[in-house]
Order: C-alpha cells, then sequence, then structure tokens
C-alpha cells in the first residue's frame, strides 16, 4: 500500500555521511517536531537526478527554509559512499541531507518501490517529494513513471 496524505510516516533508520564518518539517522531524528521537505531520486548519477532534481532543492534552499522547512533530505536506494560522492560531485554543503536507503527497507515500507531490472538497477524508489509535519504526511507528489513535474523543487515551493 503507498503512502497517503494524513499517514505517518514509518519507523527507519538511513544512512548519511558525517565529517566523522558514516552515521545512522532514525526517522525519528529526521522528521520528530520538524517539517520536512524529502523528495527520492531512482538513483545517484543519473541523468535527471543529477541535472534537475538535486539541483533545484539545493538552489531553492533559502526559499523553502524561509517558508518554514526545518530540512531538505534526499532519499535513494544507493549506498552511503555512493550518496557521499554524488553530494561531493553536486557541490551539496549542508543545503540538503543526503540519506541513504541501501536496501530499500523505507521505500518498501511507504510503498514507493519500483523494478528497475530492465535497466539495470534493480530495485529503486520512485521518483515523488512530500513534505511532512512532526512525521506526519501533509503534500506528497509521486511522479509518473520517467517524469519529472511534480516533484520537483519549484512545484514544492508553490505548495508550501
Amino acid at each position: 500500500m503507498t503512502i497517503k496524505v494524513g499517514d505517518t510516516l514509518p519507523a527507519a533508520t538511513f544512512m548519511t555521511s558525517t565529517a566523522e564518518g558514516p552515521a545512522p539517522v532514525s526517522s525519528d531524528t529526521l522528521f520528530k517536531g520538524k517539517t520536512v521537505a524529502l523528495f527520492a531520486v531512482p538513483g545517484a548519477f543519473t541523468p535527471t537526478c543529477s541535472a534537475k532534481h538535486l539541483p533545484g532543492f539545493k538552489d531553492h534552499a533559502a526559499e523553502m527554509k524561509a517558508k518554514g522547512v526545518d530540512t531538505i533530505a534526499c532519499v535513494s536506494v544507493n549506498d552511503l559512499f555512493v550518496m557521499k560522492a554524488w553530494g561531493k560531485d553536486q557541490g551539496i554543503d549542508g543545503e540538503v541531507l543526503l540519506l541513504a536507503d541501501g536496501n530499500g527497507d523505507f521505500t518498501r515500507a511507504i510503498g514507493l518501490e519500483f523494478d528497475g531490472s530492465k535497466f539495470g538497477m534493480g530495485s529503486r524508489s520512485q521518483r515523488y517529494s512530500l513534505i511532512a509535519k512532526d512525521g506526519v504526511v501533509t503534500t506528497l507528489n509521486v511522479e509518473e513513471g520517467g517524469e519529472f513535474k511534480v516533484s520537483s523543487a519549484d512545484y514544492m515551493l508553490d505548495q508550501l
């Protein structure tokens, strides 16, 4: 079953890279008492994700925070080291928290997994964005296969 507006996000543990090295981030730490703009990409270093999706959120981070967003986070079914390299490649410097959902546990739990095997990618996340307040989904934008419209930073800015 796919998550919907009004649902509470499930408990999960993501991995992220810190100055001290790899570190787990629980969904409770990420969402509790905060307004979070979360977006998911099918894969780090993939064309649309690298050219449009992540850069859009990086470029609009200050505007989103001015509209009440505490944290902007990107989740992908990639390992921590790929996410770290992608962040470096994209010049991410704290604007967006990059979260590795390496085994796809969070992605499966919210029902937004897709099979990318025909592209040699295995199980991945659908492209989406959401706003969660204290862990409850208040806005959800799920893209149709291959599209990039409703999950963009520009689209989300209009929803804040």
